[in-house]
């Protein structure tokens, strides 16, 4: 039997299990999609805590990644760089509650400069799945109606499910908050640029090595996964204001997720009651836009909880 079933392989689930099997547990991986074709795919992924309230539990989490993702950029981790930041500001703002994670963080007019950790999500995903298997655990293709189907699996189950939680964990606090990206060539682009307060709709430019991320949207209770043509055209017209160098930028891909928001923050704890036959049940979902932003400090938190 294994120590912990993993339930979900988005970045949240394969963090968790990383964690899980360096710290000595046994760890299938249950997950009803190839991992680089869960919705964490399409997440742009450079660190920010974007829709997210402040909280010191959250800020915690937001360190511990910031530090985690930064030393695997040093490091060479397939996917993973260092990206300087401008944040453009619509309004006067003071200092972001989440600034001390961020070291060099810097205030101007008009604007945050700051560098964080970014991720190539496909990539990343795969060497995620690759450490797992490397450390021992498994990948498991399968899914499942009720969590306590798998009650009596194994000793913890960690629901990193997503938006799937909420049916399987029964909580209408769970929504999803659509997103519509386009992808474009990178004509040269370092800096990622950040201007979420555009009042046409907020706005991101994120350059990775070969292309550039641009968006997007934010748009709560709408479960529409088709990318609409006039929403591409809006978000192409954005960036070009922003950054004249993506004037004519064509498609390469357009694609919309669901990011697997939730009112009141990410849930990260214990079920009160375990499932049954004594199986303990860790939550850790709920995360929106902030999974890659959240995930290996909440996946220290899971090992925490299950030790």
């Amino acid at each position: 039997m294994d120590d912990v079933i993993v339930l979900g392989a988005g970045v949240i689930g394969l963090t968790s299990a990383v964690r899980l099997l360096e710290s000595g547990a046994r760890v299938r991986v249950l997950t009803a999609d190839d991992p680089t074709r869960t919705v964490s795919r399409l997440a742009a992924a450079v660190w920010y805590p974007t829709h997210t309230d402040a909280d010191p539990r959250v800020l915690a989490w937001a360190k511990r990644t910031y530090d985690e993702l930064m030393t695997q950029a040093d490091d060479g981790v397939p996917g993973t760089a260092r990206r300087p930041t401008r944040m453009l500001l619509r309004a006067p703002a003071g200092t972001p509650w989440w600034s001390s994670a961020v070291p060099g963080f810097a205030a101007h007019p008009g604007e945050w400069r700051f560098t964080v950790p970014s991720v190539e999500m496909e990539v990343y995903l795969q060497w995620l799945a690759e450490r797992v298997q490397h450390l021992g655990g498994t990948l498991a293709r399968g899914r499942v109606d009720r969590l306590a189907d798998l009650a009596g699996q194994a000793g913890t189950l960690v629901n990193a499910t997503g938006l799937a939680a909420r049916a399987l964990a029964d909580d209408p606090a769970v929504f999803p908050a659509r997103g519509q990206i386009v992808i474009v060539a990178n004509p040269g682009l370092v800096t990622s640029i950040r201007d979420e307060d555009h009042p046409d709709g907020m706005t991101y430019i994120h350059p990775r090595s070969r292309d550039v991320v641009l968006g997007g949207t934010f748009q709560p209770g709408d479960w529409n996964e088709t990318p609409d043509p006039a929403t591409t055209e809006a978000i192409l017209r954005r960036c070009a204001d922003l950054v004249p160098e993506l004037a004519g930028a064509r498609p390469l891909r357009q694609a919309a997720g669901l990011r697997p928001a939730r009112h009141g923050g990410p849930r990260v704890e214990p079920a009160a009651e375990p499932l049954p036959r004594g199986t303990r049940l860790i939550h850790n979902y709920g995360h929106g836009g902030a999974g890659v932003t959240l995930s290996w400090g909440c996946a220290d938190e899971v090992v925490r909880l299950a030790s």
